[in-house]
């Protein structure tokens, strides 16, 4: 498993028709030449790369840097693969169209004689990942799946933060089966921030505390968050009264619960 991200500011308004039917229409040639020169296996490896993706885009024209990049490339790509056709399968994009993915996959499986469930299953727990297991403050707005009848396949997929008014593009490629155990090869992104990674391995403990919290009573969970709450708030103003945290006799220093 493969995954790298790159940060894109977000931006309002439309690709030009014009622009977008011209990148319809050359990135579909090059996909082409590119399955004839290297095959099906070269493509899906060039476009989870983020640099190869983000530099296909402006060669295309869409030169801004910009998270519409992502949409419209992906979209240019869907639309015009289709016409020539190489066997190489899109489904999804933004919004609405994202939660429809399962769906296309299934009806593309049917249409060309392949079995839809590992790749429907590959796409929910890709999106599952990124969403909710990488807290990272960014919310997928668009997914696109792109797979062959040999069962490779990669992701495209985009996240938002609404505060910072930028954008988050994830890419991932097939390699391994375990997608739950650090799946990153690598991340490139100019915006650092907190992030609570539970693909690590280095939070296994982290990670068995929120199973056995999950299957605690909510009520207690509740009155003990706000316990925690309180203590937070006094530790912060002892802090700042003394200016370093002290730590009595017998008493033992909290546990690091992220790492």
């Amino acid at each position: 498993m493969i995954k790298k991200e790159i940060d894109l500011p977000l931006h309002s308004g439309k690709a030009p028709f014009w622009l977008f039917e011209r990148m319809k229409k050359l990135s579909s040639l090059i996909i082409e030449a590119m399955y004839y020169e290297f095959g099906e296996d070269e493509i899906l490896k060039k476009l989870s790369d983020p640099l190869w993706f983000q530099s296909f885009g402006c060669f295309l024209g869409f030169d801004w840097h910009s998270s519409g990049l992502t949409t419209v490339l992906t979209g240019a790509i869907k639309e015009g693969i289709k016409e020539r056709g190489v066997p190489v399968f899109v489904a999804g994009g933004k919004g609405k169209a994202s939660l429809k993915t399962p769906d296309e996959i299934k009806l593309i499986c049917e249409r060309e004689g392949i079995k839809p469930d590992y790749f429907i299953r590959i796409s929910k727990l890709v999106a599952k990942v990124d969403n909710t297991l990488v807290q990272d403050g960014y919310n997928l707005y668009h997914h696109t799946f792109i797979f062959t009848k040999n069962k490779k396949w990669c992701v495209i997929q985009q996240g938002m933060n609404e505060k910072t008014l930028f954008a988050r593009r994830y890419h991932w490629i097939n390699g391994i089966d375990n997608l739950f155990i650090e799946p990153h090869s690598g991340i490139i992104t100019d915006k650092k921030c907190f992030t609570l990674n539970l693909t690590s391995k280095d939070v296994k403990e982290t990670q068995n505390l929120i199973v056995e919290i999950s299957k605690e009573n909510p009520d207690k969970i509740i009155r003990e968050i706000k316990v925690l709450k309180t203590k937070k708030a006094s530790l912060i103003l002892s802090f700042k009264e003394r200016g370093k945290f002290k730590i009595s006799k017998g008493e033992e220093k909290p546990k690091t619960l992220f790492r």
